[in-house]
C-alpha cells in the first residue's frame, strides 16, 4: 500500500477515534468523562531526536502533535496503577506519524510529581525499506511503542510533563531504524 494512502488512513482513523472520544472531552458532562476517560494528554514533540535510543538516519527536523486518552479502569500494581492509553503522534511535515495503544504504569507522589512508563503497539505510515537518506527504514508497519513521562500535577486536574516515546520493531526485521520523539505535554485529569 503506498505511503500516502497509509498516511491518509492513519489520519482518518485517528480523526474517527478522537471524534468518538470527544463526547467525553473536558467540555462534555462530567458523568460521561468520569466513566470512560481518566485523562486527556496533548503535546508538542520534536520528531526523530538525534543521539537517543533509535540512532541511524534522521528524518526531517519538524514538530509532532501528540494526542492521547488514558482510559479507565485501572489495575493497581505495587506503588502505581496500570491503565490503557490510546493515542497518536502526527508529524506536521509529512514525515512518519503513528497511532498507538499501550498499557501505561503510573506512580503519582502526594507532592503531585508523577512518573509513567508504558509498553504497547503502534501502526505507522512511514517507510519499511528505503534508500532515501531523509527517511527511516522501519522494517514493518507494526512497531513496539515505549513511552516514558515525568511531570507535575497542579490545581487538581492539570499537569505538565516531559514526554519521550520510542517506536521500533526490536530487531525483529532486517531494517530497524526506530524513531525517538521528545517534548512537552499538558494533561487534564477527570
Amino acid at each position: 500500500m503506498p505511503v500516502r494512502v497509509v498516511s491518509r488512513s492513519l489520519s482518518v482513523a485517528l480523526a474517527c477515534v478522537l471524534t468518538a472520544l470527544s463526547h467525553w472531552a473536558p467540555f462534555a458532562p462530567a458523568a460521561c468523562a468520569n466513566e470512560v476517560i481518566h485523562e486527556w494528554k496533548f503535546g508538542v514533540l520534536s520528531h526523530d531526536m538525534p543521539g537517543m535510543w533509535a540512532g541511524y538516519r534522521r528524518e526531517t527536523v519538524s514538530a509532532d502533535i501528540n494526542i492521547e486518552a488514558q482510559l479507565k479502569p485501572a489495575l493497581y500494581v505495587g506503588i502505581g496503577s496500570v491503565r490503557p492509553a490510546l493515542g497518536g503522534t502526527i508529524n506536521t511535515a509529512g514525515q512518519t506519524s503513528h497511532l498507538y495503544a499501550d498499557a501505561r504504569w503510573t506512580y503519582e507522589a502526594p507532592s503531585g510529581v508523577f512518573v509513567s512508563l508504558g509498553l504497547g503497539a503502534a501502526l505507522h505510515d512511514g517507510h519499511t525499506n528505503t534508500s532515501d537518506p531523509n527517511r527511516k527504514a522501519l522494517g514493518t508497519h507494526g512497531l513496539f511503542h515505549i513511552p516514558a513521562e515525568v511531570g507535575y500535577r497542579f490545581a487538581g486536574h492539570h499537569s505538565i510533563s516531559a514526554y519521550f516515546e520510542h517506536t521500533s520493531n526490536a530487531n525483529s526485521q532486517t531494517f530497524n531504524e526506530g524513531i525517538d520523539r521528545l517534548g512537552v505535554r499538558y494533561g487534564y485529569l477527570f
